[in-house]
């Protein structure tokens, strides 16, 4: 029942699910109400559930779906049983009704309340009080569902604020455990014998300005007309070993999560900032991939080593840029002994990129926001982020050194885990087509049919609706995940991809590791594929989880920003159309908000979705995705996560 392979049905008889029609999966739903059910099983399409069939399920719950259609673009289904709660922890604002009080989740995902019972005196309890609680019961247990209060939250004022009420929402762990801590304490570094000695090269660690923790250093050199790189990623299966607290305790957490001035690690800081972090001037035990290209940037050999180096400098992206693009004098002095092997690692980075997006290779140009704090933690600017050759440098490497880590356990036959990225479905593309078409922007299929989606985002770079088209066909795409199971990356273009390059925030890549050294070593494969499956679903999901919390502390520290502006004008884009109003992206500040048709006095509009507008039914006046409009901040509520515009002028 733990793996899956049997149900329990009525009656306490048991089932095998594949002969009921039956999945087993995680329960993602949407603000409708609707869900999508996301089989373990590898291969197996989503399964949708309306509303009225989710029945007691929560977002996130491990469900047992029965499929009862099955439709050539999707299969439907309803929920039959919950084979396992996800989520303890529920969010929401607090609402006081005579002698009881019951807190209303403030996720529109979660359709169910929970009457409260709390040790809080009733003066501590507020109608309409903003709380984090731990679930007691659940909709289907005593016949209602309830909980108890753990922290009532007076305002999201601040950054901090913000980042305790996330990591209560999304269930992020907390302190590690004081086993694990032990463990990490007494680690300690190792002779080199054994390993490829690279201490004497000049390897360099190129980051952000802010990292602490530093998972990869490279190397370019150059002999005669070849190329070499060397990729040199931290040893963590070094230190990390199978079974250890420490291991279990990385595995649950699946990979760390970033906040604006604060991280949730995936290990502890003794290894994450310590003895796995390849900090300049100390010697760190490595894996590297050593690559060699002729002069075209055509891949000759590989070969895998355990290995140890000193780096030479910690760089940042910055400073790179600075010296490589924009030849600033002082920085190309700083390194100056350096700007030999930054040349050629430009050199080899640009043919890399340049091959890669010859053969398909999406190359998504999607700025992040980039938060700026003061010494104090406060919000001073919310930036969009620059990108810059220095990160494609960077990229293009670890793109790379996956590639060949990845084909050499493949040809290996050695179970373990890929990166996939299966290819999107047809109807999503319909859709942005007929975006396309809309902006006007001009494409000639291939002799399959297939749209040429790497020259589309060549053609529309530079325009007012880049952001807009990278953005859409993202949203387009399948989401990449993890599994046992080698399908390919459709977005790189690759046959085989896997992730190698970040131990220390991500566990797949510690599994990848301890792959690739037990090939080297000539010893037993660390895992079986039965095992591989089920950590491929787990990690996916933990990713997912990731995501999800560091995207919505963007969006309400966004919100929070704009909080003191209101009743300000700024200038932005139509980013978005629904039925019930447009989004619009600003250009000053990297924020979006809606404009709401309630808020539109001067007509009724309607909602074309197949041509992305609106229009006016008296006065035929059009709003469109890619429109440039002036809006004035209306509302910035950062306990809802609402940012409310109206127009300030037509």
């Amino acid at each position: 029942m733990r793996a899956g392979k049997l149900v329990r049905i009525r009656e306490n008889r048991f089932g095998i699910p594949d002969e009921m029609n039956l999945e087993i999966g995680i329960l993602w739903c949407t603000r409708s109400g609707n869900g999508f059910v996301v089989p373990e099983k590898a291969g197996h399409k989503d399964v949708f559930v309306p509303a009225r069939y989710i029945r007691n399920a929560m977002h996130g719950d491990k469900v047992v779906v029965r499929v009862e259609h099955t439709g050539r673009e999707r299969r439907e289904g309803r929920i039959v049983k919950v084979a396992e709660r996800k989520s303890r922890n529920v969010t929401g604002f607090l609402r006081v009704h005579k002698e009881l009080t019951f807190l209303v989740p403030e996720d529109e995902r979660l359709s169910h309340h929970f009457l409260v019972r709390s040790p809080l005196t009733r003066g501590q309890i507020k109608d309409g009080a903003l709380a984090a609680a731990r679930i007691t019961s659940f909709p289907e247990e005593n016949g209602e569902s309830e909980c108890r209060l753990v922290k009532l939250f007076p305002a999201l004022d601040n950054v901090k604020a913000i980042s305790q009420f996330i990591t209560y929402k999304h269930n992020l762990p907390g302190r590690f455990t004081k086993r694990t801590d032990a463990e990490a304490k007494v680690i300690a570094g190792v002779p080199a014998e054994g390993r490829l000695d690279l201490r004497s090269t000049t390897h360099v660690t190129i980051d952000g300005e802010l990292a602490k923790d530093f998972d990869d250093a490279v190397l370019v050199d150059k002999e005669r007309n070849r190329f070499i790189l060397y990729v040199s990623i931290a040893d963590v299966a070094h230190y990390v070993r199978q079974l250890s607290s420490m291991d279990d305790e990385a595995y649950a957490r699946g990979t760390s999560v970033y906040f604006p001035g604060s991280v949730i690690p995936m290990l502890p800081k003794e290894l994450s900032n310590g003895i796995c972090s390849l900090n300049p001037r100390e010697e760190r035990l490595t894996l590297t991939a050593r690559l060699h290209y002729d002069s075209s940037g055509n891949l000759l050999e590989t070969s895998f080593h355990k290995s140890i180096i000193r780096s030479a400098r910690r760089l940042t992206y910055r400073k790179v840029e600075d010296a490589l693009v924009k030849k600033d004098a002082r920085s190309r002095g700083e390194l100056k002994e350096l700007l030999p092997e930054l040349d050629r690692m430009a050199e080899l980075a640009t043919m890399l990129k340049q091959k890669r997006e010859g053969k398909g290779g999406l190359d998504f140009d999607l700025p992040e926001p980039e938060v700026v704090l003061d010494m104090e933690g406060s919000v001073t600017d919310i930036m969009r982020s620059e990108r810059l050759f220095s990160q494609t440098i960077i990229e293009e490497f670890m793109i790379a050194a996956n590639q060949a880590v990845a084909a050499f356990i493949q040809g290996r036959k050695a179970p373990s885990l890929y990166r996939i990225h299966e290819p999107p479905e047809r109807e999503k593309l319909h859709d942005f087509e007929k975006l396309l078409r809309t902006l006007s922007v001009h494409y000639r299929k291939d002799s399959r049919g297939r749209l040429p989606l790497q020259s589309i985002l060549q053609q529309v770079e530079n325009k007012d609706y880049e952001f807009l088209i990278n953005r859409i066909l993202l949203r387009s795409m399948k989401q990449a995940k993890y599994s046992a199971a080698n399908k390919g990356h459709f977005g790189l273009a690759l046959d085989s991809y896997t992730h190698f390059t970040s131990p220390i925030r991500r566990y797949p890549d510690l599994v990848c590791h301890r792959v690739l050294k037990s090939i080297i070593e000539g010893s037993p494969p660390p895992y079986p594929e039965q095992e591989l499956d089920k950590m491929a679903t787990h990690l996916s999901d933990r990713e997912r989880v990731a995501m999800e919390a560091e995207r919505e502390l963007e969006d309400r520290v966004r919100v929070l920003f704009m909080k003191e502006r209101v009743g300000e004008e700024y200038e932005g884009v139509i980013s978005h159309i629904t039925s019930y109003g447009f989004f619009v992206e600003l250009f000053d500040v990297f924020v979006e908000g809606i404009v709401l048709l309630s808020s539109l006095y001067d007509d009724y509009y309607a909602f074309q979705e197949d041509k992305f507008r609106l229009v006016g039914r008296r006065t035929r006046k059009i709003y469109r995705i890619g429109d440039h409009v002036s809006v004035r901040i209306t509302m910035a509520d950062v306990e809802t996560n609402r940012l409310h515009f109206a127009l300030a002028r037509d």
